[in-house]
């Protein structure tokens, strides 16, 4: 029930988008989303010609949600970015606590593939042509929305969340 939508469309292997994670998200989480003013959406743009294991990755956080730990694997995606070529992507389940069976059943039968290609597919629809892209808008009235391509610093986005809340309260 935010008033705030904030969107990012990223992948798990782009260097920007995990400069963005530990520069931007984390602060937005504390100051906003806290406060119950920001929603985070993160949506999967896959850059397969670059990171060819990103797609992989997008759909392990998709099965981790399916035991409500979506942020928590994000974020060890992100903080562990470099490793994700030869991630085991089972373990880092189970090092969330996860149930490890019922992850690997998500995982090896590719159950998120179809989402995540329709949220990189929706990126195109939105013109996103690289990663992160970032769109905020009031929750009431997505008219009322600020881009934000790249990996922008935190600043930017509080100015633009600010707006839209000021814009929402009158």
């Amino acid at each position: 029930n935010a008033p705030v939508t904030f969107v990012e469309f990223g992948d798990y292997q782009c260097p920007f988008c995990s400069r963005q994670v530990r520069e931007v998200e984390d602060k937005l989480r504390e100051k906003y989303v806290k406060a119950g003013q920001l929603r985070m959406v993160y949506r999967d743009f896959p850059l397969d010609e670059l990171h060819p294991y990103a797609r992989r990755a997008a759909e392990a956080a998709q099965c981790a949600k399916d035991q409500n730990k979506y942020w928590s694997y994000h974020d060890v995606l992100f903080a562990r970015q470099k490793q994700i070529p030869s991630m085991d992507f089972v373990s880092v389940a189970g090092e969330l606590g996860l149930d490890i069976n019922q992850f690997r059943v998500c995982f090896e039968s590719k159950k998120y593939t179809d989402e995540v290609q329709k949220d990189y597919e929706d990126g195109i629809a939105l013109n996103v042509t690289g990663t992160p892209s970032n769109f905020i808008f009031a929750s009431q009235d997505p008219t009322n929305k600020k881009v934000l391509p790249g990996a922008l610093p935190y600043a930017s986005f509080e100015a633009a969340i600010e707006e839209i809340l000021r814009a929402t309260t009158n």
